[in-house]
């Protein structure tokens, strides 16, 4: 699946701060990309890198509240990872930790958290979503790299742009 070679894609790793960043525009409404990003029926259809699926077991989207859900591979083995909220404000911004956990949301603090700052704005029927993922350090965002985050997070926007098409 190619991206559309007119909207905005950008990259990026600064060392200095430990941070990833992404900066994605979709032909999108901001209604339907917040709605993508938000909603568990949305977020399952597009979240995980082909051909894994993602499977929501929980949602409590607000402030204090947690997203558990399980990436699928193929072979139905079962990766779970949870997103802690930290901050909501509607179609502006949205924050949360991330973990690799168990099924019962019990972190594994053997792997790195992410605390991911999320901007959204639109202009002119095109939304972007500015992506900032916070590291504790750089060894973290070098193991994120090695585990595939780039290719896999790459493919998951391609993933909501395919699938913002059929939902307007």
């Amino acid at each position: 699946m190619k991206m559309n070679p007119n909207l905005k894609f950008d990259f990026s790793v600064n060392q200095e701060n430990n941070t990833i960043n992404a900066t994605r525009e979709f032909a999108a409404n901001l209604t339907l990309v917040w709605d993508a990003w938000t909603k568990p029926e949305i977020l399952d259809q597009w979240w995980a890198p082909k051909p894994y699926r993602t499977e929501t077991k929980s949602m409590d989207f607000r402030v204090g509240g947690t997203w558990l859900y399980a990436m699928i591979s193929p072979e139905n083995e079962k990766h779970w990872c949870k997103a802690d909220y930290k901050k909501i404000e509607p179609q502006k911004q949205l924050s949360w930790l991330d973990a690799f956990c168990d099924e019962n949301g019990n972190e594994n603090t053997g792997k790195p958290r992410s605390f991911w700052t999320n901007i959204f704005t639109e202009d002119n029927g095109i939304t972007t979503v500015n992506v900032t993922l916070q590291h504790d350090s750089f060894e973290d965002i070098e193991l994120i790299i090695k585990m595939g985050f780039k290719e896999g997070f790459t493919m998951a926007l391609g993933n909501l742009d395919e699938l913002l098409l059929s939902l307007k």
